[in-house]
């Protein structure tokens, strides 16, 4: 359903079932001096829900996509750029920008008022709490808060939602211990996860921090 006033421009692919409201523009062209006009995409899925006044925008270099999956709800007056990487069944409050090449995994939740710096990863079931700025990668399954994001718990009520049993809880607060509370070097705490943590929730985890290219939020 689109409803007035939206526009889809050329080079984007729609799935079924899609929600778009009012002055909403999907697939501009990408806030990026870099950009020289050639084609590029926006692959949207299905079951999404965008709200009023929000922006996508395509890739910047010729042939790249900027993807979004299933099920996810992006609430007011917001930004995805170019290249940025949305996966299924996220939350994006109003007025949050997500940067270019930014990666949002499955279910998160980023409040209100989030500005995300280009190249950020935000992992699985995390939760942001409103008017933060994140500017480095954040590990899965935890809630993070304050101007600089930082860790401050487990997304409990997330994690519930998720269908996350209480002893698979009990392992992602291990994990969070090990990770901010040990004083153990980032290698060590990874290797007391995989050694003393059982699991595919752990396992993702341990992946998302080896991964991490601009290093990983730690506590204020």
């Amino acid at each position: 359903m689109l409803e007035p006033f939206v526009f889809v421009k050329r080079w984007t692919t729609m799935g079924d079932r899609n929600e778009i409201s009012a002055s909403t523009s999907l697939g501009t062209d990408p806030l990026d001096k870099a950009f020289t006009g050639e084609r590029s995409y926006l692959v949207l899925g299905n079951d999404n829900r965008i709200r009023e006044n929000y922006t996508v925008s395509r890739g910047t270099k010729p042939e790249t996509i900027t993807t979004i999956g299933n099920g996810n709800y992006f609430m007011t007056s917001g930004h995805v750029a170019h290249n940025a990487t949305v996966g299924n069944n996220t939350t994006i409050a109003s007025c949050s920008l997500i940067s270019g090449y930014v990666e949002v995994e499955d279910q998160a939740f980023i409040s209100g008022g989030i500005v995300v710096h280009q190249f950020s990863k935000i992992g699985r079931l995390v939760m942001v709490g409103g008017n933060s700025r994140i500017n480095m990668d954040l590990p899965p399954f935890f809630m993070y808060h304050g101007f600089e994001a930082a860790p401050v718990g487990l997304n409990v009520v997330g994690l519930r939602r998720a269908g996350f049993t209480a002893a698979e809880i009990a392992n992602v607060k291990q994990c969070y211990k090990l990770l901010y509370r040990s004083n153990l070097k980032l290698e060590e705490a990874l290797k007391r996860i995989e050694a003393e943590v059982t699991g595919e929730h752990a396992a993702h985890l341990v992946r998302f921090v080896r991964a991490s290219e601009r290093g990983i939020a730690r506590p204020s």
